[in-house]
């Protein structure tokens, strides 16, 4: 039996059909099953939550690195594929920092400690407790401060001791050293994360079982030997950088950031138990890592060619955003030539149900709504969010004056917490995410460099809560004394007060700003409505405006 021609041709269009389907269905399974291994190895608690610069952070990027390769990405960091950056992790105790009292070594951290602030003098002294002799180290019993501030919620003792040592020091004091005799609990410890501006003279806390068994008697001389060396902490965070060269002029820059909290040794966990826990990080941000790998196998073989793709995971962004930023100031292509950045983070939680999507960026260029309007839904009910600015790497590059575009499933129950693991992801939905960038990319493919737009700004950080906020864009790179605003909100009380982009924030109201976790507790102290003044530095310039939150 032979079939008509026109049979022949409907059974010809019906293969290609089937054939089609087939591919797509294949291309789905394997794509899904990509990311399903991306998230379950960087999410695995062997890498230990990936916190930027331990060992963690090594494995994801040697990971990262890895499917880069075979994707057949060229390399584009500064070494290889990797782009090494500095982290500023405050103050540290150095080995050459000691202290004996009458030939007896103490044990520092344990009898004593150094404030980060103290000068490196050695000094060795005959002094005795009760006396404050010109050019000797005195003594300060701190019971009777405590006593008098007991009840006082405004009272910081930390600000106390720094001024009371500069007093010291202008009335000839070499040293301060520093106890309580009282049973109430100073909690004294050495802050690694106070950048106090260094004073000229050593200043020490004695532990109170060490005090006790030396300082009972406040006549005695004491034979002390003691020198402070207080040093920079640091480590080593690392972007990971490929690149697909298609000799276009521009180039598109797409971006996720791969570190998440290890333990939550920095502070920004959200686990309300005492368990020392593994965050996993799955969805914050295994995800957008994974749809960044996934996305950069797509483009290698897209026929959208007329420009260049740098993909980028970042590293830092949990601590403040410090990768991206590094690598805005220190790029490996010509910044002037990016035509937009798209950023993914969080992108594993896409509810079946809603199918809610939170597009950020979209004010950041006026071609934004119109290629969103023309690509494929995909069933989205899109969220907009017009600001360039939110708690993601695309800050960085819109304050390079770049579109960005930011893909976001939403906060969780689980964010910031041990619990975000690799079970709780929705693979198919992160596969119609990237089908939804990949299809903005294709629309953008023919339109030439995009017009880029300033936005209205908003926080960088997912974290804090106030009553009260300046308006300002902190810089959390910024590793000397203060606060630095990376951007200054046009109308928030910190511009109202002459703040401008650059500034460094030193004193709000009677409280000096030393560092972020100074300015965040002040900060807690005002309500809406409260004036203050506020001291900031501009250049070599001290100046002062007044704050009204």
């Amino acid at each position: 039996m032979r079939f008509s021609s026109l049979a022949a041709l409907v059974l010809s269009l019906l293969i290609v059909a089937c054939s089609s389907q087939q591919k797509v269905g294949k291309t789905n399974t394997q794509v899904i099953a990509n990311l399903k291994a991306h998230v379950q190895y960087l999410s695995d608690d062997k890498l230990e939550g990936r916190r930027t610069g331990s060992e963690g952070e090594k494995l994801a990027m040697q990971y990262i690195s890895s499917q880069f390769s075979s994707v057949g990405l060229a390399a584009k960091g500064t070494d290889g594929y990797y782009q090494p950056f500095d982290v500023n992790d405050g103050k540290q105790i150095n080995p050459g920092t000691f202290f004996t009292i009458n030939d007896n070594e103490l044990n520092a951290g344990k009898d004593f400690f150094p404030f980060p602030y103290s000068s490196s003098q050695k000094i060795e002294a005959l002094p005795s407790i009760a006396i404050q002799e010109i050019e000797m180290p005195w003594f300060f019993d701190l019971k009777d401060v405590l006593e008098e501030n007991k009840n006082n919620p405004h009272f910081d003792l930390n600000d106390y001791i720094y001024n009371n040592a500069k007093k010291a020091k202008e009335r000839g004091a070499s040293a301060v050293i520093l106890y309580n005799s009282t049973a109430t609990d100073d909690k004294l410890q050495f802050n690694a994360k106070d950048k106090s501006a260094p004073l000229t003279i050593p200043v020490f806390y004695i532990h109170k079982e060490t005090a006790q068994k030396y300082f009972k008697d406040p006549a005695a001389a004491l034979t002390i030997k003691f020198k402070a060396d207080i040093g920079e902490k640091k480590r080593v965070g690392h972007n990971v950088v490929g690149y697909i060269d298609n000799g276009a002029a521009t180039t598109v820059v797409l971006g996720a950031h791969f570190d998440h909290l290890g333990y939550g040794e920095d502070g920004n966990s959200r686990n309300t138990t005492t368990d020392h826990a593994i965050h996993n990080g799955a969805d914050d941000n295994a995800s957008g890592t994974a749809a960044l790998i996934e996305l950069a196998r797509i483009l290698k073989q897209s026929k959208a060619k007329n420009n260049n793709y740098l993909f980028i995971a970042f590293s830092g962004e949990e601590l403040g955003l410090f990768g991206s930023k590094y690598y805005v100031e220190n790029p490996t292509i010509d910044l002037k030539k990016v035509d937009y950045m798209i950023n993914m983070d969080m992108v594993g939680r896409l509810n079946d149900s809603t199918k809610v999507l939170t597009l950020g960026g979209i004010g950041t260029s006026p071609t934004w709504g119109e290629a969103i309007k023309t690509t494929h839904s995909l069933n989205f009910i899109f969220k907009y969010d017009s600001s360039g600015t939110g708690p993601s790497d695309h800050t960085s590059f819109y304050r390079k004056d770049i579109p960005v575009l930011f893909y976001f499933t939403g906060l969780h129950t689980d964010y910031h917490k041990p619990s975000d693991d690799a079970d709780k992801i929705n693979y198919d939905g992160q596969w119609k995410i990237i089908q939804h960038v990949n299809s903005v990319i294709e629309s953008l493919n023919d339109k030439g460099k995009l017009a880029f737009t300033k936005t209205r700004e908003t926080q960088t950080s997912t974290n804090a809560s106030f009553r009260v906020t300046m308006g300002i864009m902190p810089d959390y790179t910024f590793a000397g004394t203060g606060v630095r605003a990376d951007g200054v909100t046009e109308g928030r009380p910190g511009a109202k007060a002459g703040l401008k982009t650059g500034d460094i924030i030193l004193q709000l109201g009677e409280y000096n700003i030393t560092s972020m976790e100074s300015y965040m507790q002040t900060l807690g102290k005002f309500k809406k409505g409260d004036k203050t003044k506020v001291k900031y530095k501009r250049g070599k310039e001290v100046l002062e405006g007044t704050v009204e939150f």
